[in-house]
């Protein structure tokens, strides 16, 4: 079982950063695929970015590259998302999932075992 808990949400303005953690702890089966989602009010969950084991393959949804960054440290078992740049529509709760077995980023929710509880991210006017 894999245990995610995601911090560093909160009120920022547009225009300003922030930077998501999700720490992992529990047992792995290898060093997992890792990925950001995030659902707003009334919304389905949509796909932000993915890293796979090693930080060698990353994928971000279109609505935010080049604002946001996927990384990752293994010596902490933490994967980190840098949001610059946050516009009003980046208000939404944020998820950390990682996969079961498979060291492989991917895009699909379906392919993620665990979830954290989600962090909320609020961006103001």
């Amino acid at each position: 079982q894999v245990q995610l808990v995601e911090s560093g949400g909160g009120l920022v303005q547009a225009g300003g950063s922030l930077r998501l953690s999700c720490a992992a702890s529990g047992r792995t089966f290898g060093i997992p695929g890792m990925g950001w989602f995030r659902q707003a009010p009334g919304k389905e969950r949509a796909f932000v970015a993915t890293i796979n084991w090693n930080g060698g393959n990353t994928y971000s949804a279109d609505f935010v590259k080049g604002r946001f960054t996927i990384s990752r440290d293994n010596n902490k078992n933490t994967v980190y998302l840098q949001m610059n740049s946050l516009k009003l529509e980046d208000t939404a709760v944020y998820y950390c999932a990682a996969r079961h077995g498979y060291s492989s980023a991917s895009t699909n929710p379906n392919d993620y075992t665990y979830w954290g509880q989600g962090t909320q991210v609020t961006v103001s006017s």
